[in-house]
């Protein structure tokens, strides 16, 4: 079976990407599904890179006016010509692509994302949303893909971007299907990773008895470092002694610098950046935060679930379905830093507990036992085979 992806653009860092190379490599690997990516540019050094076909569909577009829009219209178009050429049983967008045959929301629902969105904005912020050309050509798309007679299949990474499928464009149960990224249980093994406690501590200045809460993820806006770093100043959080490591970038990075430094936290809290392995830093944590404004199924989550790192999270997080035990983690709104650094300071405590030692660290990981690689490369060939089929 042909089966194509379009990804127009690739960061090796990103989640999605990652979501891409591992299922590249893990369906190439049967020899079932002759996959090609579609995509504007593909890093080859990438971690993630294996041989595999790779079409570069890179049209030119015109800058101004509204470049973004004019970038994603002109890929979208491009790679509508391709299915219609009928080169491929199947194509697969995870970008929004009216005709596509299958679209994998693994960046959620935009509409959806505007309306979480809208209700933290300032009114004039707000008002600009409603009218800025991106948001209303993705969502004309996004309405447009998900409403076109050529689909047959959208891949949820949780149960909740699924329900925001069905209930902002009305699509049928039967179409959705909830496949959650897969994850690399043997090198996010809390066994694997613990040997890099002391020297990322060493190397940061973070002393080796003290609780480690790590962040990993660029877009400080969208998932909540500036309420963790309000949560990091309170009393409650303050008395853990705690360090909070923020792993990725921001293009307004000082900006948080410095709202670090006026809570008097400064000294607790390190910026590392973007990393280009992020591994080390789960086995050299105690709890993952992640009180993000939304996000169907964050990646970073689900390593440090798979690392043994007991983890906090928002309602509007699709991780949060995952999270069972009250051990495992936190479910928290993310506008209420109160609550999170009371959170924060319970998960710890169990994290570190001398009665229970690796109870909780235990019902982390067992919350994304079921979540391997093999498991959602079955799951996707079982549904390739039965669209191809019918």
């Amino acid at each position: 079976m042909k089966l194509a992806i379009a990804r127009q653009r690739y960061n090796p860092f990103g989640g999605a990407e990652r979501f891409v190379g591992g299922a590249l490599t893990a369906l190439s690997q049967h020899g079932q599904v002759d996959v090609t990516l579609l995509t504007r540019a593909w890093d080859e050094a990438a971690p993630t890179s294996t041989e595999r076909h790779v079409e570069i569909v890179n049209p030119v577009y015109n800058r101004l006016p509204f470049g973004r829009v004019n970038r994603d219209r002109s890929f979208a178009k491009a790679v509508g010509d391709i299915i219609r050429s009928g080169r491929f049983d199947l194509v697969q967008a995870h970008e929004r692509i009216p005709g596509c045959h299958i679209f994998r929301a693994g960046d959620g629902i935009h509409a959806a994302w505007l309306r979480h969105r809208q209700a933290t904005l300032p009114k004039i912020s707000g008002w600009w949303q409603t009218l800025d050309p991106y948001h209303a050509y993705t969502v004309e798309a996004e309405r447009a893909m998900l409403l076109h007679t050529n689909l047959r299949a959208v891949i949820c990474n949780s149960r909740m971007v699924a329900d925001e499928v069905r209930q902002e464009y009305g699509v049928a149960e039967e179409k959705l299907h909830v496949i959650y990224n897969g994850v690399d249980l043997q090198r996010y093994s809390r066994q694997n990773l613990i040997s890099n406690r002391q020297r990322i501590r060493s190397e940061f200045a973070i002393s080796q008895d003290a609780p480690l809460i790590l962040y990993v993820g660029s877009g400080y806006q969208r998932k909540g470092v500036a309420l963790l770093l309000d949560a990091m100043k309170c009393d409650e959080l303050r008395r853990t002694g705690a360090h909070l490591a923020i792993i990725g970038a921001d293009k307004h990075l000082d900006r948080y610098k410095r709202l670090a430094e006026r809570h008097q936290i400064a000294d607790h809290v390190v910026f590392a950046g973007p990393q280009h392995d992020v591994a080390g830093w789960y086995g050299a944590a105690d709890v993952f935060a992640l009180p993000t404004q939304y996000d169907p199924c964050p990646n970073a989550a689900l390593e440090a679930l798979a690392s043994g790192l007991p983890t906090l999270t928002s309602p509007t997080c699709g991780v949060a379905e995952l999270i069972t035990a009250p051990l495992a983690g936190a479910v928290v709104s993310p506008q209420d830093p109160a609550a999170m650094a009371t959170a924060l300071a319970t998960l710890l405590e169990g994290a570190l507990s001398q009665t229970h030692p690796g109870a909780a660290q235990e019902a982390a990981r067992a919350c994304v036992a079921h979540l391997s690689w093999e498991t959602m490369s079955q799951q996707l060939q079982g549904l390739y085979a039965a669209l191809a089929a019918r």
